[in-house]
């Protein structure tokens, strides 16, 4: 489980895991994905996370810069609600000004690079290889 609070992510420390599994059965990730991931965990452990395709737990996720806090599940949605509320005594203004800053660079890059990587994404998507894997995919509760 996992809760964003204004781009706060925080995730619960039980059983849940993270993953960017595509590579794991022949698939592909958005530009946009890439772009994201680059921005929240650096470029050399987004390279990790989409090339593995590893679980990961939420101690491991905030290690690598997937999460920016890990919460028990009773404690979720008031870390959630208390980072949001502490968000919010922030200056609107200057708050949406150095986010805008932050997030424009990333944006710009995907909007580059989306349309074709989308495309890709398709093809790779609908291959008879990636169908075959996916059939094999058993998932266990």
């Amino acid at each position: 489980m996992l809760a964003i609070a204004c781009d706060y992510r925080i995730m619960v420390s039980e059983k849940a895991k993270i993953s960017l599994n595509e590579i794991t059965f022949g698939s592909s990730v958005f530009a946009g994905s890439v772009e994201m991931l680059k921005f929240c965990a650096g470029s050399g452990n987004a390279q990790t996370i989409l090339y593995s395709g590893a679980m990961y737990s939420a101690n491991q996720a905030m290690h690598m810069g997937l999460v920016d806090k890990v919460s028990s599940i009773d404690n979720l949605m008031s870390e959630a609600e208390k980072t949001a509320l502490d968000f919010a005594k922030t200056d609107n203004t200057a708050f949406t000004s150095i986010k805008r800053l932050l997030r424009r660079p990333p944006a710009e890059d995907m909007a580059k690079r989306e349309k074709e990587s989308i495309q890709e994404f398709v093809d790779i998507w609908y291959s008879e290889k990636t169908w075959e894997k996916l059939k094999k995919i058993k998932i266990y509760s």
